[in-house]
């Protein structure tokens, strides 16, 4: 197969949309949401999505890819309407419905219909919105497939366009194992390296050790006051286990995880999204894609063995130009996860200022909450709830509801993410 034709970047200022051949239409979706001039990866790719060219685009996180792929989907779709025109897959449930609204913002000119096709969410619904042939399909894997496999007549042989948005997380492979796998002669558009950081981000990193994680949390947290938040951690329990800490210490924050019920997941985010609430504690479910332009800070409570995931957990804030910050704890357990980060990005991170004082000062009041965090937390595996929202999705599961394979959704964070899943044989 012929090696992708190698799309170079250009210093001269960028063309305008409509220079590079946007139709009238978008352009005036594009000038009510504020778009005046085309970001680098929106300006290399449209020409070659327009000409019918398939495409493989890198580029930063918050750099505009997905209006990078809306608009020549849409505009084709305006040449050669129909249904069923073309589908979209995300690795979370959360970037499909945000994909859905980039969609709906940028075609209401043209009357575009869309379908979130994602765990959790009632297949009988789905069904009936799949049978409706909805122009764009945005979907996450495990749901789509079951879809494919059980509803009657619904087929995406007809499709035009299919975009892997976050392909790598995705498919799990590399990009050049991609072109082998599903494109024909590509045209490569790359705007940045491959894993990069944007040079408004100051990042930091706190050296603590494993049993002061906590209390220094919310020092950070403290400090951090007048600030919209995002912590991540690795696991779900943590997730819950945080969210109660800061909640019982007055902080107002919610947590995001993979083991909620979706109307509990779109929830919180709008809350954070809002401003109802500032802090935002969650899985690496929320660490792809999600476009929230007021987070001022990132806390990566527990490290992530994967780099990339680093880089897209940062990537929550210092969006579109804007300034932000990360502050990562570091463990004595971490130190070799911390360099390699380091390596991967091309910089040393600046130590974190903190008072060892005011944080011992601390201890005592964050070591009762963590204490009834955890008791609450056994209260609630007791009673069988799983968390918030989990009552909810138990019945969903046992009507069969919440679909059969939602554990092919990459957003199944029980595990670390982005670690490959292990499949298990069936004994005999």
């Amino acid at each position: 197969m012929p090696s992708p034709e190698e799309a170079s970047t250009s210093t001269s200022p960028p063309p305008s949309f409509k220079e590079l051949g946007v139709i009238d239409p978008l352009l005036e979706a594009l000038s009510q949401m504020n778009f005046k001039t085309p970001t680098e990866i929106q300006a290399e790719a449209l020409p070659h999505a327009l000409s019918g060219r398939d495409i493989i685009g890198v580029a930063e996180t918050g750099s505009g890819k997905t209006a990078a792929f809306a608009l020549p989907i849409l505009q084709k779709l305006w040449e050669e309407p129909k249904g069923l025109f073309a589908c979209i897959l995300a690795p979370t449930r959360e970037l499909a419905y945000q994909i859905s609204q980039h969609f709906e913002s940028l075609g209401s000119a043209i009357g575009v219909r869309c379908a979130v096709i994602v765990g959790g969410m009632d297949m009988v619904s789905q069904a009936v919105a799949l049978a409706k042939r909805p122009h764009v399909v945005v979907a996450t894997p495990g749901r789509l497939n079951d879809h494919l496999e059980n509803t009657k007549g619904f087929s995406l042989k007809g499709v035009k366009f299919l975009v892997l948005d976050e392909a790598d997380r995705l498919l799990d492979m590399d990009f050049a194992k991609l072109q082998r796998a599903s494109l024909t002669n590509p045209v490569r558009v790359e705007v940045s390296k491959k894993y990069s950081t944007v040079s408004t981000l100051l990042q930091h990193y706190l050296f603590v050790p494993y049993k002061q994680k906590e209390v220094n949390l919310v020092h950070i947290c403290n400090s951090l006051a007048q600030n919209s938040i995002m912590i991540f951690t690795r696991t779900v329990m943590d997730c819950q286990k945080i969210a109660l800490i800061l909640k019982g210490l007055g902080f107002p924050a919610v947590p995001l995880h993979g083991q909620l019920s979706q109307s509990a997941r779109l929830g919180a985010l709008g809350k954070f999204k809002s401003g109802g609430r500032s802090v935002l504690v969650a899985t690496d479910v929320a660490s792809r894609g999600l476009d929230i332009p007021s987070v001022d800070a990132v806390v990566n409570y527990d490290i992530p063995s994967h780099s990339k995931d680093y880089i897209h957990r940062v990537g929550r804030t210092a969006r579109a130009g804007r300034a932000g910050k990360s502050i990562t704890l570091v463990t004595q357990y971490d130190v070799e996860l911390i360099q390699r980060i380091e390596t991967v990005i091309g910089k040393k991170m600046d130590l974190w200022p903190t008072d060892a004082e005011e944080v011992a000062l601390l201890r005592e009041s964050v070591d009762e909450a963590a204490r009834l965090a955890v008791n609450a937390l056994k209260e609630q595996a007791k009673e069988g709830r799983g968390g918030r929202g989990g009552r909810k999705r138990g019945r969903e599961e046992r009507d069969g509801r919440a679909g059969g394979r939602d554990d092919v959704d990459r957003d199944d964070d029980v595990v670390e993410a982005g670690m490959p899943t292990r499949k298990v044989k069936k004994r005999m």
